[in-house]
């Protein structure tokens, strides 16, 4: 890894991804080593010290790129060795702002690549030979990949490993790093329970509810019984805090849920279609072309495409 000055620590948990690896299979599978331009010290955000060896090639497979949460300023030395070691590395990988040490290396040119959200247009205008995709929480085009946000890093060191050593190892690592799930690579940066943003605890358990318990029905007066609420008052409440009806949060969260399993690619639609809550595909059809304005076979089919063409 190599870390610019004031890099956040949480590039630190993508890193770890190798680290765990190494752990859960028995043996050494990576050598971890943490670079810096002119080697020695290099703060992080948080003020602490962090050792490291000059930027020198000594045979790396994988790079990744860690800094903190402005947009870096151009560093040529780190260009100049990206550029020189790029022919013989393997993979090389960003961490949220980290897209832009690539762009500025020239390494995006001809390629996709996704940063955080909110430094989309930036990174568009900056590298105008770049595709950049803030759909997905990483993205992979051919040797370079690149990861929305920072805990978006850690389902991206996954997603390399997963490369490297398969499924069944990536999951245990998940596991040992107590994640929820591996999130695929097309699921999308933005989560649905931040954009409603309840403020009180009772509307927020019955959210939370809601996303456990999507094969319910969610009916108003299930949701207000959750919340300790008459459903007439949960209703009003959810409305005014929400500013979306109980049947509107809920059909968004079915959405959300579905479009990360068809991302993955492992389940049938009518899985997906009855664990979501949509109980069957035909429901669930006229609800993705009303809400994303596609039909879920042609979604899976274009994440499908869009796989194929960035592994090559």
């Amino acid at each position: 890894m190599v870390v610019y000055p004031d890099f956040q620590v949480l590039c630190f948990a993508a890193f770890s991804v190798f680290e765990v690896a190494n752990r859960e299979s028995g043996r050494r599978l990576y050598d971890l080593e943490v670079l810096g331009n002119g080697g020695g010290s290099v703060r992080s955000s948080f003020g602490q010290n962090v050792t490291c060896v000059p930027l020198v090639d000594t045979g790396f497979d994988t790079i990744l790129i860690g800094v903190g949460i402005d947009v870096p300023d151009h560093d040529p030395a780190v260009s100049e060795f990206l550029v020189d070691t790029s022919s013989r590395t393997r993979r090389i990988a960003s961490i949220c702002l980290g897209s832009f040490v690539l762009g500025d290396a020239g390494l995006l040119d001809g390629r996709k690549a996704t940063t955080h959200w909110n430094f989309g247009d930036r990174m568009r205008a900056r590298y105008p030979k770049c595709t950049v995709d803030l759909d997905r929480i990483y993205v992979q085009s051919g040797r370079i990949w690149s990861s929305a946000g920072m805990s978006a890093g850690i389902d991206l060191a996954l997603g390399l490993v997963e490369e490297d050593h398969g499924r069944e190892l990536t999951a245990m690592i998940a596991k040992g790093m107590v994640l929820h799930h591996r999130r695929a690579a097309g699921q999308s940066q933005h989560s649905t329970l931040l954009d409603i943003d309840a403020r009180s605890d009772r509307i927020q358990a019955s959210l939370a509810h809601a996303k456990r318990n999507l094969r319910n029905e969610l009916s108003v007066a299930e949701l207000a019984t959750v919340a300790h609420l008459s459903p007439r008052h949960f209703a009003r409440a959810f409305r005014a805090e929400t500013g979306k009806t109980p049947a509107q949060a809920v059909a968004a969260l079915r959405m959300e849920q579905a479009r990360m399993l068809i991302a993955q690619g492992t389940l049938s639609m009518e899985t997906i279609a009855r664990d979501t809550g949509f109980g069957d595909t035909e429901r669930m059809r006229r609800a993705f072309v009303r809400g994303q304005g596609t039909p879920p076979t042609e979604l899976r089919r274009r994440l499908r495409m869009g796989r194929s063409a960035e592994g090559e």
